[in-house]
């Protein structure tokens, strides 16, 4: 998959995660749906593109996986 629409993806997750009011909640609860719904190998190419910069990434895609990232390599 190409890594734009896997920054896509996770942007879409993350402005859905951002309307709740805790954030540290919504963080892991972003992670968790990471975790559960993408593939390893969708998981480790977007690993990759944050370990390269994450160009494109939201700020709340890009918390929840620097704070959350080692249970989804």
């Amino acid at each position: 998959m190409h890594v734009e629409t896997l920054v896509r993806m996770a942007n879409q997750i993350g402005t859905f995660f951002e309307a709740m009011p805790d954030r540290p909640a919504a963080l892991e609860e972003m992670a968790q749906h990471i975790r559960r719904f993408w593939e390893p190998r969708m998981r480790q190419q977007l690993m990759a593109h944050v370990d390269q910069g994450g160009d494109g990434l939201g700020l709340m895609a890009q918390e929840a996986i620097l704070r959350h990232g080692d249970s989804l390599r």
